[in-house]
């Protein structure tokens, strides 16, 4: 009897506001908020148990990268698939799960170059999570796969990040996301479909040319919010009121005052701490906004990765030819609705 074969796939996001006050100690202190949304771009998980037991086989497809874990002793940090022996570790730690998995062979894949600022990793988290829970049958909420992924990749990994990528991931579609002390409540957003139709004609999603690596962003970012610089500090603060503003302008359905939002988020965002922006992003903006961008944003915690924009709608063709032109690349999307997704493939 052939052995099953388990496949996941949950979507990349894009932050359109709030992003930075989801990473700690901000939530935790003073309450977070943030609006995204999640994109037709996916990460993949599949399994397939081994019929022999033993030895977990992990693949990298994008890296084209494989390895071998033989016992629990070979699951150290190296810095090559550390997410796959996070994951493994954290499950073997939890009672309901620990002993439960034997041998398995794993492939990963992302829609998502290293660095992208849409969430590639802890994306790739709720797809791993998401592909074991079909294997081990377990009853988990989207709440509960979110909050597994940020365990796996924060606390047990020890990257640095904040929860909305998780939570994005697990549900899908366009959510408006509060974090605090007591917990995070996630509430999805029903748009209408003009209004689904009108933004996705007026969003310009552009590859920078150059990835991100945020560790040190955020990590100065915390920083400068436990020494309560001012300018970090206020530019938090008035972050989480956007993100509140952005969410109420796109349910009454103007469009417009979210592209200017969208500029007033980037400004406060480049407060933060330092590295946020460079001069081949800068300029890219600037020619965009020549060209007829209301407002704009990098989708990740700053450095590089992806530019979205927000373009008059008379201006958007040329847009896209000047940001083409300056080196960037305009990319096609469309909005998903759907979070992370299991299913068996069936010979």
């Amino acid at each position: 009897m052939a052995l099953p074969l388990l496949r996941s796939k949950a979507p990349l996001r894009i932050s359109l506001a709030g992003g930075g006050t989801d990473v700690s100690p901000y939530p935790e202190e003073r309450g977070g908020a943030v609006l995204n949304c999640t994109i037709n771009k996916y990460a993949y998980a599949t399994l397939v148990p081994k019929d022999n037991g033993g030895s977990t086989t992990v693949h990298s497809l994008d890296f084209d990268l494989s390895v071998d874990y033989r016992k629990s002793s070979d699951l150290i940090y190296t810095g090559e698939l550390d997410l796959v022996k996070a994951a493994l570790r954290t499950l073997e730690k939890d009672s309901a799960t620990s002993g439960r998995l034997g041998g398995l062979e794993i492939f990963l894949h992302s829609d998502a170059p290293v660095g992208s600022g849409l969430g590639g990793s802890s994306t790739l988290a709720v797809a791993l999570v998401g592909v074991l829970q079909r294997y081990l049958n377990m009853p988990w909420t989207p709440y509960e796969v979110a909050e597994l992924a940020y365990r796996i990749e924060r606390e047990e990994q020890g990257k640095m990040g904040g929860r909305q990528d998780q939570y994005a991931a697990a549900f899908g579609g366009f959510n408006f996301m509060e974090f605090g002390p007591r917990g995070s409540i996630v509430t999805p957003l029903k748009i209408p479909q003009e209004t689904l139709n009108e933004l996705q004609y007026r969003l310009l999603l552009c590859y920078t040319g150059t990835g991100h690596y945020s560790d040190d962003i955020l990590k100065n970012q915390q920083d400068n919010y436990r020494e309560k610089r001012k300018d970090t500090v206020e530019a938090l603060h008035a972050t989480k009121q956007l993100a509140l503003d952005m969410k109420n302008s796109l349910l009454k359905g103007h469009i417009d005052e979210m592209g200017h939002l969208l500029h007033d988020g980037w400004e406060l965002k480049k407060r933060f701490t330092s590295g946020i922006s460079n001069p081949v992003i800068d300029g890219l903006y600037e020619r965009a906004r020549e060209a007829g961008a209301l407002g704009g944003k990098l989708t990740g915690a700053g450095g590089g990765g992806y530019l979205l924009l927000f373009a008059d709608f008379s201006r958007r063709k040329k847009i896209a030819e000047v940001i083409e032109k300056a080196g960037g690349h305009v990319v096609d999307f469309n909005f998903e609705m759907n979070g992370v997704q299991t299913w068996q493939v069936r010979s």
